[in-house]
């Protein structure tokens, strides 16, 4: 198939990790059925749907994996990490816990991940002003001192819900042109899980902090 051609097709992998009742279930149901479910119960070890977005004019679909939280899952979920381009590191901003195990989690996406993974990290529910636990500046710090994009969401409002997600698949993106552009080797592992490559100008860290500000 030739790459600069139309209809090729991208599928990245991305997964959805943190401590349990932070809504990362939420957010993928808002982010790929635009629903929210208030009574929506723990998952059991790990669930994915696909959305497709559009990325300088491509079409790129977009694995979601939900993890489950909950200590007693880690195990199953482990394998999980294998192939995944992307990662949301999700906290809520209500329960500052949830904020400290964060450096947990990112250890254990880089051991189970490629240092490449592009990875975000989500402070959710800022709807919940009035009880926020972690502050903006403090979810800033933490993303600037270990390389990640940062934002906060509301999967109960959609506050930059899709806004998350694009800025990941967009780096990822361009994570794999730069690869491109240095390895046919790399190029042809990648091909085998049916993900288009083309040659796309290289993206930069940034720091999204915009939340409920409407």
């Amino acid at each position: 198939m030739d790459e600069t051609g139309e209809g090729e097709e991208y599928l990245f992998k991305i997964v959805v990790i943190g401590d349990s009742a932070v809504g990362k279930s939420n957010l993928l149901s808002r982010f790929a059925r635009d629903e929210f479910d208030q009574n929506s119960k723990a998952t059991i070890g790990v669930e994915f749907q696909t959305q497709v977005v559009q990325v300088d004019g491509k079409e790129v679909k977009a694995q979601v994996w939900d993890t489950a939280g909950q200590e007693r899952f880690r195990a199953v979920t482990s394998a999980y990490y294998r192939g995944a381009f992307g990662a949301l590191l999700v906290y809520d901003i209500t329960r500052r816990p949830t904020f400290e195990s964060i450096r947990r989690w990112l250890d254990e996406l880089n051991t189970h991940c490629d240092t490449t993974v592009a990875r975000m990290l989500v402070g959710n529910k800022c709807d919940l002003e009035d009880i926020r636990d972690v502050s903006v500046e403090e979810g800033k710090t933490l993303a600037e001192e270990e390389g990640l994009f940062f934002i906060e969401t509301s999967a109960l409002d959609a506050t930059n819900v899709n806004t998350a997600f694009e800025i990941v698949i967009r780096d990822i993106y361009n994570n794999i042109s730069r690869k491109v552009l240095n390895s046919d080797s790399y190029k042809a592992e990648l091909s085998v899980n049916r993900v288009t490559l083309v040659n796309n100008g290289a993206g930069s860290k940034q720091s999204w902090s915009a939340c409920c500000s409407r």
